[in-house]
């Protein structure tokens, strides 16, 4: 007992004494030290969060990348919509129209600066992964959709008529709106949910999904 109180008196010193000195060198107290660790600990803390939820989300994403290989390798799958397991996913009813970087669509033409370029910065396109517009309040951008006979929808666009349960996906010409779309009230599954950005280089990324080129072809046909 007396050597462990011994000892605790020591780390008492040690602890005191280098308090003192930090606070010579430096010109601040003791208090001020106190909430500096306590500062620092949250610092600390806080990036320790970020880290955790950056990890956790590229945990998911490799999980669908890894379900979609599997499926997409597997003999017998003939569609998009069956390399994933769908009811692993929440679903929301909306109605779906169809868009295209157009006048008739954007009120934009060729000439204009900004013609084909979405609300996040990327350009259009129809690809394995599209982008559509939606309602950010609903489904921020990134947020990643599959939209049955259309495939997956990466939200990118908004619009003053896209308003609540509402999304609109993109297509090359308005032929193939009407071709393939039209309008629609559907469920739709929630892949991933974004996180109020989209990159061009986020979007190449999905796109070369080597499992899923096999489908791409058809898509790009449209």
């Amino acid at each position: 007992m007396k050597r462990r109180t011994y000892h605790m008196m020591i780390a008492g010193l040690l602890t005191a004494t280098l308090y003192n000195t930090i606070a010579n060198l430096s010109n601040l107290s003791v208090t001020d030290l106190d909430d500096w660790l306590a500062s620092n600990n949250q610092t600390v803390s806080i990036q320790t969060a970020v880290r955790t939820a950056q990890e956790k989300e590229q945990t998911n994403d490799s999980a669908v990348e890894e379900e979609q290989s599997s499926a997409a390798s597997a003999a017998g799958y003939s569609s998009l919509k069956d390399t994933l397991t769908l009811s692993n996913y929440p679903k929301k009813t909306v109605t779906a129209t169809g868009y295209t970087a157009g006048f008739e669509s954007t009120g934009k033409t060729p000439e204009h600066p900004e013609y084909g370029i979405t609300f996040s910065g990327v350009p259009v396109q129809r690809d394995l992964y599209s982008t559509i517009a939606a309602d950010i309040r609903v489904f921020p951008i990134g947020t990643v959709l599959f939209i049955p006979d259309y495939g997956y929808g990466v939200v990118a666009d908004t619009g003053s008529a896209i308003q609540g349960n509402k999304i609109d996906l993109y297509y090359p010409s308005v032929d193939a709106v009407y071709d393939n779309w039209g309008k629609k009230t559907l469920e739709v599954y929630v892949i991933k949910r974004g996180t109020g950005k989209l990159t061009a280089e986020d979007l190449n990324h999905l796109n070369e999904n080597q499992a899923l080129q096999v489908f791409r072809n058809e898509i790009l046909k449209e």
